[in-house]
């Protein structure tokens, strides 16, 4: 007999990819791509690189003087715990490089900042989170701290925070406040891809909902990665290595006897059209992504077209948005917020809590 299919409730919305209205926020924007007087990415300040950047001018001067404490070592070539070991026990000027280079960063990105905030999509902002690569560790926090400071010093009453999951897992875990509510019912969690300018990361989140109601439970039960970066593939090579990464969560999860709903939420890289396609921004990918040809969601759909013989449903949105949408359950004493991603570029998106989704989780409370 053929299995039954899970179908989804008539007053249930079709779903499409890069949605402004999601089950808990409003996404205000995202993907806003500041320019400054000479047309250059204003965000490009705020990057990985532009934070190499910093550390070779420090390194610049001592270099002239053959007394460069980094040797011939590139500055992207640096690991941030090789940073961090410098800043714990290092030599006085080698610490002393690094910290200038958090100096001169934290003045770029409250910079930066100051720039979203002043937009009108922005306004009202009351809490802004930072994400990416670049935040984990003691070095970001100490750029995101400093500048949370400079701000302030500069009557910009706001709290910019760290994220508070791990940038790989945030990625990932923020993909449950993209599914709609039937997803919940009878499952133990979704798959979840996030798509980066570096790495791909793929992986299966449990909902936690035993625990919480409200998902801040949520956590990444496994996790597969590829720094697709050091192997210079091509678009197609991606997405083959997608689909494999994700069959092979499915069937780990199968033998765990973890019961995986057919959804699988995906963060790309720039601004997602409604059909799945991209419109712009996905220039740090490998390959044409912004193809009127390519489709990642239809490409998944066609691989892995059901999920424990239930139809697969697949949606897709901005990255930022994604790894902001991991500190919802976090959120709720404010109304607007935002999220800044630092990585091989610097992703954004500003939300806007529901509030009849507050009041959901408030009558839920009650009871």
């Amino acid at each position: 007999m053929e299995a039954r299919r899970k179908r989804m409730p008539a007053d249930e919305p079709v779903l499409t990819h890069g949605p402004a209205r999601l089950p808990a926020v409003q996404v205000d924007s995202y993907n806003v791509e500041l320019k400054d007087g000479d047309g250059e990415f204003v965000g490009d300040r705020a990057s990985k690189a532009a934070f190499a950047a910093s550390l070779e001018r420090w390194r610049e001067p001592l270099r002239k003087l053959g007394m460069d404490p980094f040797g011939e070592q590139d500055a992207t070539g640096i690991g941030k715990r090789d940073l961090e070991e410098v800043l714990r026990e290092g030599d006085p000027e080698a610490a002393g490089v690094v910290q200038g280079a958090i100096e001169d960063f934290a003045h770029e990105f409250a910079a930066v900042t100051r720039r979203f905030l002043g937009r009108k999509s922005w306004q009202d902002t009351e809490r802004i989170v930072v994400g990416g690569g670049f935040r984990w560790g003691r070095i970001g926090e100490r750029v995101i701290g400093r500048a949370s400071v400079i701000l302030k010093s500069e009557d910009v009453a706001i709290d910019v925070l760290p994220i508070r999951n791990h940038p790989d897992e945030a990625g990932l875990i923020g993909a449950v406040h993209l599914a709609p509510k039937w997803i919940f019912e009878g499952h133990d969690g979704i798959l979840a891809v996030d798509v980066g300018g570096t790495n791909v990361r793929a992986g299966v989140v449990a909902f936690g909902t035993k625990r919480a109601a409200d998902l801040s439970k949520a956590s990444v039960w496994k996790i597969e990665r590829w720094k697709h970066a050091a192997d210079e593939p091509g678009r197609d090579d991606v997405v083959a290595r997608i689909v494999a990464m994700v069959e092979t969560l499915i069937a780990r999860a199968e033998r765990k006897g973890m019961k995986l709903a057919p959804f699988v939420g995906i963060g790309c890289p720039g601004k997602i059209d409604a059909d799945g396609s991209i419109e712009r921004g996905a220039q740090n990918l490998p390959g044409n992504w912004e193809s009127a040809r390519f489709n990642l969601p239809r490409a998944v759909c066609e691989a892995i077209p059901t999920i424990a013989e239930h139809d697969t449903v697949v949606l897709m949105h901005n990255d930022a948005v994604v790894q902001g949408l991991s500190e919802v359950p976090f959120m709720q004493d404010v109304e607007r917020w935002a999220v800044l991603t630092i990585g091989t570029g610097l992703g954004n998106a500003r939300f806007t809590n529901r509030q009849e989704a507050a009041g959901r989780k408030a009558e839920t409370k009650g009871t």
